[in-house]
């Protein structure tokens, strides 16, 4: 029988730690800031506009948001959650290069420079149990024989 390190056990449970942190980071900003965007609060609504977007697309962005906080916290789905860490790298980037762009409220950059960062960590540190086949080593499918 293998015996497990010490210096393997702590990597293991720091890996665990920085995963939930980040998950949970990423997934509580998901969830909140989309029901701020359902709701259209005014902060958002206004933020949205001066961006150059129509007002709807916060329902849609919100509802997604939510759903992809949910994505990421429930067990099992790895397809469904790496389309969620996706769906959220690609709402942060183009939130940051849509501030960058039109100049307006550029203080928000650094904020979702850092979810951004969370969020590529969350994936990078993810169990093997919330992963697809394919990320874990794994070859499958007809591709395997090649």
């Amino acid at each position: 029988m293998a015996t497990i390190s010490g210096s393997t056990r702590r990597w293991a449970h720091a890996r665990a730690a920085g995963y939930w942190t980040a998950t949970v980071a990423v997934a509580a900003e998901l969830a909140v800031g989309g029901v701020w965007d359902i709701a259209r609060i005014p902060y958002v609504s206004d933020m949205v506009t001066h961006l150059g977007y129509p007002s709807y697309f916060l329902v849609l962005l919100g509802t997604w948001k939510v759903l992809g906080a949910i994505a990421l916290l429930v067990p099992r789905g790895a397809l469904v959650k790496e389309w969620a860490y996706a769906g959220v790298f690609f709402t942060y980037t183009g939130a940051v290069v849509s501030h960058l762009t039109t100049g307006y409220a550029v203080g928000e950059v650094w904020v979702l420079s850092m979810l951004t960062a969370l969020t590529v960590v969350s994936w990078a540190l993810r169990p093997s149990g919330r992963r697809t086949g394919h990320s874990t080593g794994h070859r499958t499918g007809h591709f395997a024989e090649r």
